[in-house]
């Protein structure tokens, strides 16, 4: 089998380049490198099954050979990345959706979306199951993100029904674990590189509104599954144990041991207030669910920051 996966170079995509291989696949990443890093995939650089190249996916995409699967995982995915870069963010999910499903046309592949727990945007439904059409804002500053899924898996949907495409669409919730950025911006990375570096830990609002935290190897794990399956429409993966984001940060600063105290900043705008997966769909078709518990996926992700701060500080 022969995959090829967009923004395979980011935190997501080098955990799914690294598990199909393991499968015994081949595997051609794409990434233009504006959020992804090399590094997360320089030990597979030498591997004879996998091949990286420097491509921007709203341009027209060039793969010679066979190819099974193309799964499109490259965009901005943190507030702080689609803020910076809000038209890159749209084009990507528009024109590099686009692209990559004519990829998979013209190959006869299936193709997986990932999309997000985003396209529910501050839901008013609790937990959200696929079957809830959101509550988004399209012209606030998370709507670029937000808009650009929704988009894409309107996309995926018609190629789906116009042209048969074997399409397949995930929705992931907050994922967490070992190759994320220090300056990603999302609570979790935001929270450990805060505690590890003796800086107050910034809790936005009153700290009320909630996530819930899935551990990498588990998506990775639920995405295969569907990726296998005969299911079309959308599918959350995602851990649904909610807690608080006040709760989180204190759980966060009793890990580390540090002395950092936790200060509030306002809100942002349009920031969800619930965020919590329904996971039955999942459970059903996919006989999935997650297995890593917070705390021990905290400690393996706490591992890999305290490392790289290490390698960055030259201690």
């Amino acid at each position: 089998m022969r995959a090829v996966i967009t923004g395979g170079a980011g935190f997501l995509g080098s955990h799914l380049c690294d598990y199909l291989i393991e499968k015994g696949w081949d595997v051609l990443c794409l990434d233009n490198l504006i959020t992804g890093l090399e590094s997360n995939v320089g030990h597979l650089l030498n591997h004879d099954r996998f091949r990286m190249a420097r491509q921007d996916v709203t341009r027209y995409i060039q793969v010679d050979g066979p190819v099974d699967y193309v799964l499109h995982f490259a965009s901005p995915a943190s507030p702080v990345d689609y803020s910076r870069l809000p038209i890159q963010t749209l084009k990507v999910g528009a024109l590099g959706t686009h692209n990559t499903l004519g990829l998979a046309l013209a190959k006869k592949a299936r193709y997986l979306l990932a999309s997000t727990s985003e396209a529910y945007g501050d839901p008013q439904v609790t937990p959200q199951p696929e079957t809830y059409w959101g509550h988004v804002n399209p012209i606030g500053p998370r709507g670029v993100y937000d808009e650009a899924k929704r988009f894409a898996e309107a996309m995926t949907m018609a190629y789906h029904r116009a042209h048969g495409v074997h399409t397949h669409i995930v929705r992931i919730f907050n994922t967490y674990g070992p190759r994320m950025r220090l300056n990603d911006g999302r609570a979790l990375p935001n929270f450990l590189h805060q505690a590890l570096t003796g800086q107050p830990i910034t809790v936005y609002g009153d700290g009320s509104q909630t996530r819930s935290f899935c551990y990498v190897s588990d998506l990775v794990e639920g995405i295969y599954r569907l990726m296998v399956s005969e299911e079309h429409e959308p599918v959350n993966i995602g851990n649904p144990q909610e807690i608080t984001l006040l709760e989180f940060a204190q759980r966060v600063k009793a890990l580390t041991g540090t002395k950092s105290e936790i200060v509030f900043q306002p809100l942002p705008v349009d920031d969800p207030k619930r965020r919590c997966p329904d996971i039955s769909k999942a459970r059903r078709l996919l006989n999935w669910e997650p297995k890593v518990g917070l705390d021990e996926g905290l400690r393996l992700t706490l591992d890999f920051f305290r490392k790289q701060l290490a390698t960055t500080s030259g201690n």
